[in-house]
């Protein structure tokens, strides 16, 4: 049965660019070990809600963004096959390593496995 990663990061606009070079990067590690498919998607029409929204889950600061992604695998047992290796990964270490400024901040990310409910 199909398995998502998704996640939520606010990422500031003046690092966009930056931020998407990084992912390129990253999905490429993912799906070198087997992912799926790996999208991260920025925000176009994403309104701040009175109760909740993405932008509030993120605690969205003036001149960020939010970006929504997803990374999938053929299981849940593929996936955390999958993440163990990525995590191990210097790679990707090295790119989220916290001297080297990671253009987002990794502490307002949101992020879970989800497994499938309904495809139409």
């Amino acid at each position: 049965m199909p398995y998502v990663d998704g996640f939520i990061v606010a990422v500031p606009k003046k690092n966009l660019e930056a931020y998407s070079r990084l992912s390129k990067k990253a999905g490429k590690i993912w799906r070198e070990y087997g992912a799926l498919d790996y999208r991260e998607w920025v925000a176009e029409d994403v309104k701040v809600g009175k109760v909740t929204s993405f932008p509030r889950a993120v605690k969205l600061k003036p001149g960020e963004t939010v970006v929504f992604a997803w990374i999938t695998y053929k299981s849940r047992a593929q996936r955390d096959k999958i993440n163990a290796k990525v995590m191990k990964d210097p790679r990707l270490n090295e790119m989220m390593d916290p001297k080297s400024k990671p253009p987002f901040d990794g502490k307002r990310m949101i992020y879970g496995g989800f497994e499938s409910l309904v495809k139409v």
